[in-house]
């Protein structure tokens, strides 16, 4: 079983979603039940996937992706077309922690909607399976092409659950929801086409969309440095609109407030993480430069987002809105801390994710359960309530707190992580050498959204639960069978997210080691990028030789271009050899310098011999100040 695991708890969620929709002679009640069976035995498979994963700790420790599949079709041999598909499945230590909020959240949401979905049952549930099933593909896939579908796939059921269950503008909000999205996706499709023809280059002419072979594009120069600044800003596209990043947040807001609880939880808590889990997978290991390059630009719109997020959340008077604003202040914490390019950093991203998850989703399931008695969410109409719903009223502070970072619960350690990577981004260290682009100034405007979070939060907080009793004409409803303060069903919802929540504010020490080893990689992918060849691909940067289309050395024949090297390694025309003049080519030689361990490196570069005919050369070695001697293996004329 487990050589199949992942594709079992992707598949249980649609077999059990098409199940429920088709047999209509089920029962309201029986189509909960069935729905909840199902949502339950998926997290069953989930937590049997972390089960295996820990034990496979050391193949991840190797950078490794465990409980893999992987099953492939040639279509260049069966259909004619030059492509791979593959179905690739794996787990790393990012992607599990995503898998198992996903597998927490969702069962809770689908035991929320019991009294508050009283319509197209069948069909509702339906939905939620599957969206249920496409959000676990997304975490677990390791092809691009399959990413790119499972992520696609969740606008489906999440536009019908809006614009079908939601409140009086559901239409509205599912069409901005999906045109927005959409749109940006649409730009991260010709990505997806653009890198799976690159990476033909490696697999014979055939297009090929796996991980492992779309890393290998940028560290072997397939990738020149504007081919990655376009195709990061093709899934920049897709990924902060998902975000949402500012100012690409404006559908949002909408979306929450009419969304049903159980879509408002699943947006806030899983589907917005599909957008910086990409940016951390896809964007940082396959398009380093790129993400070097936009990384103080994602910076500022982060700090924006913060801010303004913030700012907006403040002024508030429907408290589903505030909430829903307060995300866009949060999840640029996540992206802040993703592109400090500092482990601390982007492990508190990582957390951030989750922790803003867990939190804010609770936020939303108790806003809903007051929605479910009062009708309202307007805070003009709703206040005291902690005199008649004390129980309400203690989770709500305590998931207050949580979400404004309080020591001791899960908000403040990665809060505290992502601003102290982005305090100490410019310093540089054993990975980063040349510092990351951020620095105090970021932390000390990032700072301020964790302020401005307590006060809008407790605004909040007081309005709703303290003060002098304020209900609308009639008192709560009580036609579904509720109580005036949370039922044993509503507890029992909130109860697992309140222990989780203390559980990664106490010690959140094995859910970081578990993050480590994946986040290693990428940081070094990123760190490694020379910044100072941002202005022009053929200017050499200290350390570094390149190709020039000019012969600026001596002895350069014919107007045949040249070698150029850094004026840091002091090499002049003269110290070349005029018979061996480098031609410009796709790649660059590193050369270190005495001070980065004394001898001369090697790299790919075509060079010209001494006959003057263009000869493909593997490679050129820089022996000493004075020589550049080239090893004349698999020579061609050409």
């Amino acid at each position: 079983m487990t050589n199949h695991l992942l594709s079992i708890m992707i598949a249980l969620p649609f077999l059990g979603g098409l199940a429920v929709f088709a047999f209509s002679g089920w029962s309201p009640s029986m189509v909960r039940r069935v729905s909840m069976g199902v949502a339950l035995l998926t997290a069953i498979l989930a937590l049997v996937a972390y089960g295996e994963f820990d034990a496979q700790w050391a193949q991840l420790a190797d950078n490794g992706v465990v409980l893999v599949e992987d099953y492939a079709l040639d279509a260049a041999a069966d259909s004619g077309l030059p492509v791979i598909l593959r179905f690739k499945l794996g787990l790393n230590g990012i992607s599990m922690p995503l898998v198992l909020l996903t597998a927490l959240l969702t069962p809770l949401a689908i035991l929320a909607s019991f009294t508050g979905i009283q319509t197209r049952e069948r069909e509702y549930y339906a939905l939620m399976l599957l969206l249920f099933g496409t959000m676990l593909g997304v975490f677990c896939a390791r092809d691009l092409l399959l990413f790119y579908v499972f992520f696609e796939f969740t606008l489906i059921p999440l536009y019908f659950l809006i614009g079908v269950w939601g409140g009086n503008e559901r239409r509205k909000a599912a069409n901005m929801f999906f045109i927005y999205t959409l749109s940006g996706s649409m730009l991260t499709f010709a990505g997806v086409l653009y890198v799976g023809w690159k990476a033909s280059q490696l697999t014979g002419g055939v297009m090929a969309f796996d991980f492992a072979t779309l890393s290998q594009l940028a560290e072997q120069g397939l990738l020149s440095s504007t081919e990655q600044w376009w195709l990061f800003l093709a899934f920049f596209a897709g990924f902060a609109i998902k975000v949402p990043l500012f100012p690409f947040h404006t559908w949002l807001p909408l979306a929450h407030v009419e969304a049903p609880t159980a879509g408002s939880v699943i947006l806030a808590a899983v589907l917005l993480k599909l957008g910086t889990y990409g940016f951390l997978v896809i964007c940082m290991p396959f398009f380093p430069v790129g993400a070097m390059q936009w990384a103080p630009f994602v910076g500022v719109l982060a700090l924006a987002g913060i801010i303004y997020g913030a700012l907006a959340a403040w002024v508030q008077e429907d408290v589903k809105r505030l909430v829903a604003y307060s995300s866009v202040s949060h999840l640029g914490y996540c992206l802040l801390g993703m592109f400090c390019l500092k482990m601390s950093g982007m492990t508190g991203s990582v957390l951030y994710m989750v922790n803003h998850g867990l939190s804010t989703g609770a936020l939303f399931l108790i806003i809903g359960m007051i929605y479910e008695r009062y009708h309202t969410r307007d805070m003009a109409k709703i206040g005291g309530l902690a005199r008649k719903m004390p129980i309400m009223a203690f989770f709500l502070i305590f998931f207050t707190m949580s979400s404004i970072g309080l020591p001791g619960l899960n908000g403040f350690v990665s809060e505290f992580m992502v601003l102290l990577g982005t305090f100490v981004s410019q310093q540089a260290d054993d990975v980063a050498t040349q510092g990351g682009p951020y620095g105090i100034w970021y932390a000390a405007f990032g700072a301020t959204g964790i302020l401005l979070g307590a006060i809008y939060m407790l605004f909040m907080a007081r309005r709703v639960l303290f003060g002098k009793l304020i209900e609308p004409e009639g008192g709560f409803d009580d036609s579904a069978g509720l109580t005036q303060d949370l039922t044993d069903r509503e507890i029992g919802i909130l109860v697992p997210l309140a222990v989780t929540c203390i559980w990664l504010g106490v010690y959140p020490k094995p859910v970081m080691d578990m993050m480590e080893p994946s986040l290693q990689p990428i940081l070094a992918t990123v760190a490694k990028v020379d910044r100072s060849q941002f202005g022009d691909d053929r200017q050499a940067a200290p350390g570094r030789a390149v190709a020039s289309d000019s012969p600026t050395f001596a002895g350069a024949k014919d107007g045949a271009p040249s070698i150029e090297v850094a004026p840091s390694i002091e090499v002049a025309g003269n110290h070349i050899d005029e018979d061996r003049l480098v031609t410009r080519g796709t790649a660059v030689a590193e050369v270190p310098s005495p001070a980065q361990g004394g001898g001369w490196g090697e790299g790919l570069i075509p060079i010209a011999d001494e006959d003057e005919n263009r000869a493909a050369i593997d490679h050129v070695v820089l022996t000493d100040y004075s020589t550049a001697a080239a090893s004349h293996t698999n020579k061609e004329a050409r």
